[in-house]
């Protein structure tokens, strides 16, 4: 264990408020527990109502200077903090595997560089953007918004936290944020590069808690401009409930159901796999996950066979090795989810193709699962519906084309979509008749400008790039300017 896990360990008892280490006045403690084989790691405080109003008070106190403050401070910072992630990458790999399971190669290459890649993508947008713009004679100006509450999830415990915090700093917002309390300590030794960058006292403040106490508390306090949440649609819909007496903004990035549609001229060979392992990212924990596997019926059998070839080849162990492909499911009441509904799409009747109930062979101590493929899957079943969040795949056939983009859209979320073929008009008609806020086409590189939130259940507003920098800012209208 490096230092700064062993240090992040230390301060499981403590916010940071007001620009110090300071003891969270909570009597609770709240276990922090590795999925990979059931070991105590460290017990959190869990903060009280005295400490988020000790933070927002913070926050509030340092939000005139701060808001005030040259484009050129702002950006400075944010450069230390990009460089103080990239420098302390490995220890940062290291804590997600043992705070949450994620295989440490997975880790390396997505959880981490994917985090700095948000801080970089702030300090792109910050360097060019234009906060004043002319409408004849009247200014169009952006201000930031205020205090911003921030609360994060257990699944991509960093990369989730830099998405928020860096375009609200940015923006020239001061931040509230509560982490998961499912895996806060990664978030410790965020708050501890950001203390470490030369944060000014007050800007970001950390109070670590539950959703029925910190949680609420944010949503429904009066100091508190805006919230930013990412969760599941129940934490969703009760932060905007809580919010609504005090008309703040809030953003909601919630669930989804994402499909995945291979048009009939797709390079099957190619991308089943890809698809397959798309689905399992971050052991199926990904809110924008493929994980309805939408193709022709002509090619069931094909695409059945491809997918089994390509579980086979998958490698479920303990998630500090690098030969492990994915690690455990990050806590046991998900784990459990996903027993529960491996299941139901047995019972169901669903064609089990590979997989199923239980744990791997001599995995037992740890909360791993088969990933699972099911297949002749209807879109009337729970399995094609509900968020699984777990390496649970749905392959559903369809007859044309129509069909296919209809089982696409036949759910109440509308996250994330794919779309794979060789005609590339087809495929963009395709991509543009699926009802959901970002669709890849044919697998690409990941891009961190490019808008991510949802339609209907998924959610509202939008993050990365320009448009999440937006959300952090109001829109002022000063007629006779000029």
């Amino acid at each position: 264990m490096t230092g700064l896990i062993a240090q992040a360990i230390a301060r499981a008892g403590d916010a940071y408020i007001g620009g110090a280490w300071v003891p969270a006045s909570g009597a609770e403690r709240l276990p922090v527990i590795n999925p990979a084989n059931g070991v105590l790691v460290a017990e959190i405080v869990a903060g009280t109502s005295a400490d988020l109003d000790c933070a927002v008070a913070a926050a509030r106190a340092a939000f005139p200077p701060f808001a005030a403050s040259p484009v050129a401070e702002r950006l400075a910072l944010l450069e230390r903090i990009h460089a103080l992630i990239l420098e302390r990458a490995e220890p940062l790999a290291q804590v997600l595997t043992l705070e949450m399971g994620a295989a440490i190669t997975h880790a390396r290459a997505a959880h981490v560089p994917f985090a700095a890649a948000h801080v970089q993508a702030a300090i792109e947008v910050l360097r060019d953007y234009e906060f004043l713009t002319m409408r004849g004679t009247t200014a169009i100006v952006r201000e930031p918004i205020g205090v911003a509450g921030m609360i994060t999830p257990w699944n991509w415990p960093l990369y989730q936290i830099t998405a928020k915090v860096a375009p609200a700093l940015a923006a020239g917002c001061t931040v509230v944020l509560k982490p998961s309390e499912l895996s806060p300590l990664s978030a410790l030794m965020f708050a501890q590069i950001v203390h470490d960058a030369g944060v000014p006292a007050g800007v970001f403040n950390l109070v670590n808690g539950t959703g029925t106490e910190v949680g609420a508390g944010m949503a429904a306090h009066p100091d508190i401009d805006m919230i930013s949440i990412t969760g599941s649609n129940r934490a969703g819909v009760l932060v905007a409930q809580g919010a609504a007496p005090t008309v703040k903004r809030v953003t909601l990035e919630l669930g989804g159901k994402s499909p995945n549609v291979l048009l009939s001229d797709a390079d099957f060979e190619r991308v089943v796999p890809l698809g397959v392992m798309a689905a399992f990212r971050n052991v199926g924990q990904s809110c924008s996950a493929p994980t309805r596997m939408i193709v022709p019926r002509a090619r069931l059998a094909e695409v059945e066979a491809l997918a089994r070839q390509t579980v086979e080849s998958i490698v479920v162990g303990d998630p500090t090795l690098e030969a492990t492909t994915l690690g455990p499911i990050a806590n046991r009441a998900q784990f459990q989810r996903v027993q529960t509904m491996i299941a139901v799409g047995i019972e169901e009747g669903a064609k089990l193709v590979c997989g199923g109930l239980g744990c791997p062979e001599g995995l037992s101590d740890g909360l791993y699962a088969h990933p699972t493929v099911f297949s002749d899957v209807s879109s009337a079943m729970r399995i094609a519906q509900e968020e699984i969040f777990g390496p649970v795949l749905a392959i559903i056939p369809y007859d044309d084309v129509d069909e296919a983009v209809a089982i696409a859209n036949d759910t109440v979320f509308g996250l994330g979509g794919h779309v794979q073929g060789k005609d590339m008009k087809q495929a963009r008609s395709v991509a543009l008749r699926i009802r959901t806020g970002q669709v890849h086409i044919n697998h690409p590189a990941w891009d961190a400008h490019a808008p991510f939130g949802g339609y209907r259940r998924s959610g509202n507003g939008r993050e990365y790039g320009a448009f999440g920098f937006e959300e952090y800012l109001e829109i002022k209208a000063v007629l006779g300017f000029a």
